[in-house]
């Protein structure tokens, strides 16, 4: 058995169907200072679970190799990027992270119209490791993951307690110096937008709406052939495949983002993350901000990327991020931490 494999038979015991809020938010220039992309985000998971910032070294491989994923294997590539995550300890996928080329990846679980496959497959979580490896651009990184939920498709548990059966989709946000993408998929269906300015949040809702640069090519036919869309309506993501009534901007704290637009800086993204008050920073009898991680992606190529990581859960309770992990690819080829 896979050291990370944790049940026998999914579907056995309760289900649990609550995807953990947790928020993630990108901006650009010119509503950030100093001409960076600014990238942050909270994870709330189970209040018990352990999350890890680990690093891989960039590696090769021969023709034919594998790699064990959480819960199934997959082909290998013949180079991987070197990495930076931060994931719950029992998982080989990650939460969030960045690599060298200045990539950033997170993903949100979401309930949606379709369930999610309680068939073991990728999770969520693996893909956001796997574009990171794979991808050397935001782009890249997204055709990564949309070309491997075609091949291998999503499900599985989501949490490590085999008792209980907890199966979510996955929506990400894709970010490197010029551009952010964000994914929403259902399945092996997917449709994604492009970003270049503003200020962007996802969190566990479908968020893609009628702005669309990006889908599967059979995704409005499934539609039309589940009886949700028809050919005479705009087409809106969000509104096609949200679980129904439940088609709602559940992003909190843009507003709080959006009034400092011009600037936002990691500080305001730091001080964000922190917020209670809101919701941003959870702290439930279910589920815990058990990870934090804010991103600094100057589109000056000459300037390096700068990634905080904190060492402890729930950022509210702290005067500073603590266990402050910087790392920079650019600059450094040795790890950096600071408290």
């Amino acid at each position: 058995m896979h050291p990370y494999k944790i049940s026998g038979i999914l579907g056995r015991g309760h289900r649990m169907d609550v995807a953990p809020p947790s928020y993630c938010f990108v901006a650009f220039p010119p509503s950030t200072k100093d001409g960076h992309v600014v990238v942050g985000k909270n994870s709330a998971r189970p209040r018990d679970e352990v999350q890890e910032v680990v690093y891989f070294a960039s590696a090769t491989y021969d023709p034919g190799c594998k790699v064990e994923c959480t819960y199934i294997e997959i082909d290998q590539v013949p180079k991987t990027n070197a990495i930076a995550l931060s994931r719950p300890s029992w998982l080989w996928g990650a939460e969030m992270g960045a690599n060298e080329h200045g990539v950033f990846i997170a993903n949100e679980a979401v309930l949606a119209r379709e369930a999610a496959s309680e068939t073991e497959a990728l999770l969520g979580m693996d893909l956001v490791r796997l574009g990171l490896e794979r991808g050397s651009t935001a782009k890249e990184a997204l055709d990564v993951i949309v070309s491997l939920l075609e091949e291998y498709g999503q499900g599985g548990n989501y949490y490590e307690d085999g008792n209980m059966c907890h199966t979510f989709l996955s929506a990400y946000l894709i970010v490197d110096r010029k551009e952010a993408w964000v994914l929403d998929t259902i399945g092996k269906y997917w449709a994604a937008e492009k970003i270049i300015d503003g200020v962007k949040c996802i969190c566990n809702c479908l968020s893609l709406t009628t702005k669309i640069d990006a889908e599967h090519p059979e995704l409005r036919s499934y539609a039309e052939s589940k009886g949700w869309w028809s050919t005479d309506k705009e087409f809106n993501f969000a509104e096609v495949f949200s679980q129904v009534d439940d088609y709602s901007n559940c992003c909190l704290g843009m507003e709080t983002l959006k009034k400092q637009e011009g600037n936002i800086t990691v500080e305001t993204m730091i001080d964000l993350l922190r917020n209670k008050a809101e919701g941003i920073s959870v702290d439930s009898d279910s589920f815990l901000t058990t990870a934090s991680m804010v991103s600094i992606l100057p589109q000056n190529l000459t300037s390096p990327c700068i990634h905080f990581f904190t060492g402890t859960p729930d950022p509210s309770n702290h005067v500073s991020i603590s266990c402050i992990f910087i790392f920079s690819f650019c600059e450094y080829n040795s790890l950096d931490f600071s408290c």
